[in-house]
């Protein structure tokens, strides 16, 4: 499988939804409220779907019931990484290292052996990709912890999803079952432990969590069907552009600083897909 053109502008664009939504639960006062609001409400928007879109084969569903118990560590590490630290560190670093741990062990889940200037590419954006996460330093040694418990899960559920949605053959059907159940475990825990917080943050914010899941269902659908269409290592790289986007959302209306020192991170990113077109 080859990475085309249409595939590449698709999976840049997911990438700017990703930094979107991600955003909205930095830009919150709680991340791990905002976290869980999102992620139930992604349950919330795939209900109304399911009198369109039917189940995906049985094949595909041992894959969507892992990947929804790996979302519950991912959404736990998400927050805890929002909470400790700034959006335009642990962005970059959740998502620049997961796609070298889906580099790694792509060849031995889908026998994908990338090409040198894949393999170029993949490092190239990860690197610039962490780059732009360590400009300006000064960050925790937790944030930094979180969001590289967080690249592990990342990878996890990159390759189980890579996997179920060629399974099931159908990337709409994966990708709606999906979020009909990934989000809503996490959501359910949250609210074990504080269920009276959650609620008033659901009845002041509902928009939010709403906005933030449609941006999430569509930027990860896109990229589960690119899954379909390219090899899921470049596709996974290739999605970590989103750290551009978030590192200019950092800095600018998060007023987070150090843009000047990200440029160089840009530039390598930029460069890393120039070589995946090679």
């Amino acid at each position: 499988m080859q990475l085309s053109l249409t595939v590449t502008l698709a999976v840049v664009g997911a990438a700017l939804l990703h930094a979107a939504w991600n955003a909205l639960i930095k830009s919150g006062r709680d991340p791990l409220l905002d976290t869980a609001l999102v992620a139930g409400s992604g349950s919330i928007l795939a209900l109304p779907l399911l009198w369109f879109v039917p189940p995906p084969g049985p094949a595909a569903w041992p894959y969507i019931l892992a990947s929804a118990a790996i979302h519950v560590g991912y959404y736990a590490s998400l927050a805890g990484a929002y909470r400790a630290g700034d959006l335009s560190h642990g962005y970059p670093i959740m998502r620049g290292i997961a796609p070298l741990l889906v580099a790694a062990a792509g060849w031995l889940w889908f026998g994908e052996v990338l090409t040198p200037p894949a393999w170029a590419g993949v490092l190239l954006i990860c690197g610039g990709v962490l780059s732009l996460g360590m400009a300006g330093g000064g960050a925790s040694r937790g944030a930094t912890a979180w969001a590289l418990s967080n690249a592990l899960v990342i990878a996890l559920y990159t390759l189980t999803d890579g996997a179920g949605v060629r399974a099931s053959g159908d990337a709409l059907r994966y990708v709606v079952w999906l979020f009909l159940l990934m989000g809503l475990p996490f959501a359910l825990l949250v609210s074990a432990f504080r269920r009276a917080a959650l609620l008033a943050h659901a009845r002041r914010h509902w928009r939010r969590g709403l906005g933030g899941a449609a941006l999430s269902g569509v930027s990860y659908g896109i990229a589960l069907w690119a899954m379909t269409q390219a090899p899921v290592a470049v596709v996974a790289a290739l999605r970590e552009t989103s750290v551009i986007f978030g590192a200019l959302i950092g800095a600018w209306l998060l007023k987070e600083g150090h843009l000047a020192a990200r440029l160089a991170g840009a530039a390598a990113v930029l460069a890393g897909l120039i070589a995946l077109k090679l």
